[in-house]
Formats: C-alpha cells, sequence, structure tokens
C-alpha cells in the first residue's frame, strides 16, 4: 500500500475530484501522509483561470517533483495544457482524475479494505465478492495484506447484492483483488454464475460492472463468461485484464500466471462473440529486467489489441517485495517510456471515442460532473458527458439515449434525444 500526499488547487468541482480520489485510494488501502517528504506518491489536483495561477502551478510542480518520490498532475490545468509541465521539464505522470487511482497502485491488485461488505455511494453499489488472491506477483504489496483468496458462497454475494439494489443502487460494482479466480478455494469457477444469477434473480433497472480479473483466472473461463455477457443487457460490455507487460520474459520476471498468448486468446474469444466492447488493461513501464526490446513488445501489443482504458504506470519499488530487491532501471528511462506509451494511449483512447461521434448510446447517468454536468456510461462503460444536466432534469440513476457530439481524448460529450 501507498502513502500518498494530495494539494488540490481552484473550484469546488476540483475538491470534489480530489474527495472521490481520496475515497478510490482509501478503498484500495492506500493511507495520506502529512506532507509530500513522507509520501510515496505526491498528487497535485490543478487549477488553470488565469496565467498568475498557471505560473503558480508550475512553480509548485517544480516543487512537489523535488520533495516526493513520485508525482501525479491531474486537475484543469493538468488536462488542458499538460504540455507545459512537460516543457518546464516536470517529471510527472500528466493524468484525467478517473485515472489517478489506478496509476497509484503500481499494477498490484485492488485492497478494498477489511472485510467484504458492501458499500453504496450515491447510486453506486460496491460488492466485493471475495477477499484475496492467488497470485505471488513479484512487486505487489498487496498480497501481505490479504492472503489467500477466501470466497463467500454464490448466494450470499447474491443477496448482498439484492440488497444494493433495494436500497437504491442502479451501478453494481463487482470488485476483489481479483474477481477472476472468485470461487477457486472452494473447487469451482463461479464467477459466471454469480454474474447470471445477479442479473436474473434481482428485480430492478440496473447495470453491472465486473471488476479486476487477471489473465490467468479468466482465461479458462473466457467462453463460459462471455456468453453470460452476451446474454444480459444489465452487464456493462466492460472487462479490465491487466496485462502488464507485452514481453514473456518480463511477465515471468513479474510472476504473473499469464503469458501474452493467453491475453490475446481472451480478447480474441470477446471480440468474437460482443459487437462493442471495452477492453481496459495496465501497462507497467520500467520494470527493473525491461530491456528495450521488451518495451517495444509491450508497445507492439498495445498497437495490436488497441484498449479503449489504458493505466500506464512506472514500476516502483514497494517495500518487502522481491522487485524491491532488483537492481532498477534509471528514472530517466522509465521517463521516456512512460511518455511513449502514455502518448501512444492518448493517441488510441481518443481514437476510440472520436469513432462514436454521430452515433446514438443508451446511458445511465452515474455522478455529477464539473459544473453542470452529468457523468454518463453507455452499455460498453465509456464515459459520456451531458452538459446542463440540472436544466434537463437528469439525475444520477436515469437512463436516456444521447448523440454523442464529439469528444475529449477519454471521454465523449453527448446530447439527449
Amino acid at each position: 500500500m501507498a502513502r500518498y500526499h494530495i494539494e488540490t488547487y481552484g473550484c469546488t468541482s476540483n475538491r470534489g475530484e480530489s474527495r472521490q480520489i481520496e475515497s478510490a485510494l482509501r478503498d484500495a488501502g492506500h493511507y495520506p501522509v502529512d506532507g509530500p517528504e513522507a509520501a510515496d506518491v505526491a498528487i497535485m489536483n490543478t487549477c488553470t483561470v488565469v496565467e498568475k495561477t498557471e505560473r503558480n502551478m508550475l512553480r509548485r510542480a517544480k516543487e512537489l517533483e523535488s520533495e516526493t518520490a513520485d508525482l501525479i498532475i491531474t486537475g484543469c490545468m493538468a488536462l488542458a495544457q499538460g504540455e507545459e509541465f512537460r516543457e518546464e521539464g516536470v517529471d510527472a505522470q500528466i493524468l484525467h482524475w478517473d485515472d489517478v487511482p489506478t496509476a497509484v497502485t503500481n499494477g498490484e491488485c485492488p485492497n478494498p479494505g477489511p472485510g467484504t461488505e458492501p458499500v453504496l455511494d450515491g447510486v453506486v453499489g460496491i460488492l466485493p465478492i471475495a477477499r484475496g488472491c492467488l497470485s505471488n506477483c513479484s512487486y505487489c504489496i498487496t498480497k501481505f495484506a490479504t492472503g489467500r483468496v477466501d470466497s463467500p458462497p454464490v448466494e450470499e454475494n447474491v443477496e448482498k447484492a439484492r440488497a444494493l439494489v433495494h436500497a437504491g443502487a442502479k451501478e453494481l460494482r463487482i470488485t476483489g483483488q481479483d474477481t477472476g479466480v472468485y470461487g477457486w478455494d472452494t473447487g469451482d469457477r463461479k464467477l459466471p454464475e454469480l454474474l447470471d444469477r445477479i442479473c436474473t434473480e434481482i428485480d430492478g433497472d440496473f447495470r453491472v460492472r465486473l471488476g479486476m480479473a487477471n489473465p490467468g483466472g479468466i482465461h479458462g473461463i473466457r467462453e463460459e463468461l462471455v456468453e453470460v455477457f452476451a446474454r444480459h443487457d444489465e452487464l456493462y460490455n466492460f472487462i479490465h485484464l491487466p496485462v502488464q507487460s507485452g514481453s514473456d520474459t518480463v511477465l515471468e520476471d513479474m510472476r504473473r500466471q499469464h503469458r501474452v498468448e493467453k491475453f490475446l486468446e481472451i480478447v480474441e474469444t470477446f471480440d468474437s462473440t460482443l459487437e462493442y466492447w471495452t477492453l481496459s488493461t495496465d501497462f507497467i513501464v520500467g520494470f527493473p529486467t525491461e530491456t528495450e526490446e521488451d518495451h517495444a513488445q509491450s508497445m507492439a501489443l498495445f498497437r495490436e489489441v488497441r484498449p479503449e482504458k489504458v493505466n500506464v504506470t512506472r514500476f516502483s519499488k514497494r517495500p518487502g517485495t522481491d522487485a524491491a530487491e532488483m537492481k532498477g532501471l534509471g528514472g530517466t528511462v522509465k521517463k521516456e517510456r512512460s511518455k511513449a506509451m502514455s502518448e501512444l494511449k492518448r493517441e488510441v483512447v481518443a481514437e476510440a471515442y472520436e469513432s462514436m461521434i454521430g452515433e446514438t448510446r443508451r446511458v445511465m447517468a452515474v455522478r455529477e460532473g464539473t459544473g453542470d454536468s452529468m457523468k454518463c456510461r453507455d452499455e460498453a462503460y465509456r464515459q459520456i458527458i451531458v452538459r446542463d444536466a440540472d436544466e434537463r432534469g437528469i439525475e444520477p440513476g436515469d437512463f436516456l439515449d444521447v448523440e454523442v457530439t464529439s469528444h475529449q481524448t477519454v471521454y465523449a460529450f453527448g446530447e439527449p434525444v
């Protein structure tokens, strides 16, 4: 788990985004510290209202870079003028608000805290279906806290899901350190059954998003799983498969339980069954044993599968892990590789959202956004922003049809029709 320090500048909307970031970080087992010097990562949520503010943001970013191990810059200036930080030589990851929590995890399994009790956050119901992990990744510290997988019965999780829906949840987020191995501790692969029963046995108009599932666990159930997706409109056509590297050599050093071929076979199975779906994946760049050729293989895999949502993380050492004992790559190497992959990410993700322009999508309003906007999700969990939500009477939990009119790299804008 990482120690984090967050600084927020600007308006009430920015403060709200920071609260959401902190909530996600705490859910993942990270904790705040006093000051950037004591932090593994500092997060700067920026403002860009006037030129003086921009100068202050650049000055503070340089200070934070020298005071902390890793710096993430998000917020309005990062998204609108991210190149200014790069031109000033600030060594930082420039990320959208939504991508910050995953970047902090360093590719580790999520750790939603003690127990597996569900949580209702607005219209979003968070349902941890199991605790623990079957993997033994060389870079991950989460396994020390969570232990081996422990799966409650399917019936118990269905009842928790039903309680969330009855309490007002419109979006159920199925979470766990690795959802793909749910049930393995009892000798059965139960994830397809659980998703099928949630969709068929619970009354109400709601959507279900499956959380992170490692390729090693999903591969053996990929055909059964995608059939469940195809049968149920309640399931977002979205799957988060963290590949972490396009090099089998690096995957072996990471002690990942899959190789590139298995990852590709899962993607091909979903491609052949679902006409419209979103692939989300993670890459760790700058792992200690990653060569230039290994990095090139990761870039090639990225171009081949063209994921619509990507988390690019620079490797950083976690105390007590085997990877922490490896001789690391220099910061400049990690920075250059991260920059190259992040640029490719912007190109690929922007292409995906641009291709949606002119299409009509059925979306669900999930959360209030910046100003008077509403963050919505379509059937493939792609984010579509609807402006003037109050004026239009749109509230979280509402379903509506929108025409996609434009995009801004990692999300689209839509007009109700």
